[in-house]
């Protein structure tokens, strides 16, 4: 009869906050977020820590703009594991979807706004749109914090 293998312990780190859904509340999340990922161990303008200002940058200045409903917040939830940070944003507009991976247009070169997702396609792992329990929707995208030949932000 063989031992078991022990398993390595998994920690799972969660942050939660609800912001209005404004210019303010979508750089306060920014904010926050860099806080509470140094507080973890990820350092200020670290790779990962820089990828993630972006992605939290614009997914809330989309939520803020674009998934605002007067009088109700966005939210914000990052999840740390060992070897991934995930970044959601969540808000209550439902009849407006953005596009999925892979479908995010090419934007013409002088074009003053919406390089939100095409930055979010170049800097996450991966991403994808979640229906968020029949009120509103939740976009998700991941970050690989361990080395696997490819960078952060390709």
């Amino acid at each position: 009869m063989h031992a078991p293998t022990p398993q390595q312990p998994l920690t799972v780190r969660v942050f939660t906050q609800r912001f209005s859904a404004t210019r303010r509340g979508a750089r306060l999340a920014r904010h926050l977020a860099l806080h509470q990922l140094h507080a973890w161990g990820i350092p200020y303008d670290s790779e990962p820590s820089d990828a993630a200002a972006v992605l939290v940058a614009e997914l809330a200045a989309n939520a803020a703009t674009h998934g605002r409903v007067p009088g109700r917040d966005f939210e914000l939830t990052l999840t740390l594991s060992a070897d991934t940070l995930r970044i959601e944003v969540s808000d209550t507009r439902s009849e407006q979807r953005p596009p999925r991976p892979g479908e995010v247009p090419p934007l013409p070169p002088l074009a003053e706004s919406g390089r939100g997702l095409v930055l979010v396609e170049a800097l996450a792992c991966r991403w994808e749109v979640l229906e968020r329990g029949g009120l509103g929707k939740t976009v998700r995208a991941e970050l690989d914090l361990r080395p696997t030949g490819k960078t952060v932000a390709s």
